[in-house]
């Protein structure tokens, strides 16, 4: 629950709602301070709603579902090798290829993801306030789209996984005949697996900005640079790493081709769900996000079409109440 108040009389239900909305004023500061969100003036309530209301908590959604995905993607491969080496025990990758992977090259991005994206602007916020409903009716965070975004990290990482291992074994690697070793195999599906993850990111977020092209791309450039230093490490220390990019991988025009050819593979699944469901079954900022493709945002007469849409048949305010005392007169009569 949330609630609003403006004097020392609200500080206890502010303190006791989840989120409290202090209003500085001429009745003092205590409720500012006991709250978790200040305003100075009333009015600007609709914006705190309505703008950053509604881009929080897409973000924070769109965060979760993502970290679930990144995460299912390099289980997945881990998985599935460990089925290939009859559950062994052996490794696919490098210890710390392991421990590195959510701390240096796949974090970033997601934590700019939850800072900075915006799927519409404010101004369109404002105009089309149905977008508010998404998070009062939690659509974006169901435990279909929690299951959907894992189901599409089992797809990846399969794809990943299953392209790797028939592009590399039983034929010649590089220029000396011999094929690729478990090193070789490990940190050629790593590769594929940052690549993935951080480009089904570009795919994913509605507003680019400065930072997340840096996290973005720095978060792939940081394995290669990860990938030379650590290789150059005593082989004690780097162990299976050891001078495997330099000598083994970077010269082989394979390695490459074969990084390229599973990234787009990988991603091909997502990219046409989505362009689908833009085309046809279109959420309310989806719907949004077209009209201004489109060149519809300013048709006073396609507005009022969109605005009149609703993402369900009772929403808020005087239809959910209505909706509500019809059910709770129901549940009285039985």
């Amino acid at each position: 629950s949330s609630d609003l108040g403006d004097g020392a009389n609200d500080v206890g239900m502010l303190q006791e709602a989840d989120i409290g909305i202090g209003i500085s004023g001429a009745e003092g500061m205590q409720a500012v301070m006991s709250s978790d969100i200040a305003i100075a003036q009333f009015r600007f309530l609709e914006r705190l709603l309505l703008v950053h209301g509604h881009w929080c908590y897409r973000r924070i959604t769109s965060m979760i579902c993502y970290f679930f995905y990144k995460n299912v993607v390099f289980g997945v491969t881990v998985f599935l090798f460990e089925g290939y080496a009859s559950f062994s025990g052996q490794p696919a990758y490098n210890d710390w290829f392991l421990s590195l992977y959510n701390v240096l090259f796949t974090s970033l991005p997601a934590i700019a993801l939850g800072v900075f994206d915006q799927d519409v602007s404010a101004r369109y916020c404002l105009k089309f306030p149905l977008l508010y409903q998404e998070g009062i009716q939690n659509i974006l965070f169901t435990w279909l789209r929690i299951l959907s975004w894992m189901f599409n990290g089992m797809c990846s990482g399969t794809i990943v996984f299953f392209f790797c291992k028939n592009a590399l074994s039983y034929q010649a690697f590089n220029e000396d005949g011999k094929p690729a070793g478990l090193a070789i195999f490990g940190a050629t599906m790593y590769t594929c697996v940052v690549w993935v993850v951080n480009c089904q990111m570009t795919l994913f977020i509605s507003y680019f900005t400065l930072i997340q092209h840096i996290v973005i791309w720095g978060g792939i450039a940081l394995w290669y640079i990860f990938m030379l230093i650590y290789g150059a490490i005593n082989p004690k220390i780097s162990t299976t790493a050891y001078q495997v990019f330099v000598e083994s991988l970077a010269p082989t025009p394979k390695y490459w081709l074969v990084t390229v050819f599973v990234v787009i593979s990988a991603l091909v699944p997502y990219l046409t769900y989505a362009s689908l469901q833009m085309r046809f079954l279109p959420m309310y900022h989806n719907m949004i996000q077209w009209m201004r493709l489109e060149g519809h945002i300013d048709d006073p007469e396609y507005c009022n079409i969109i605005r009149q849409r609703s993402i369900r048949p009772t929403t808020v305010g005087y239809t959910a109440r209505a909706a509500a005392r019809k059910k709770e007169r129901h549940r009285s009569k039985s």
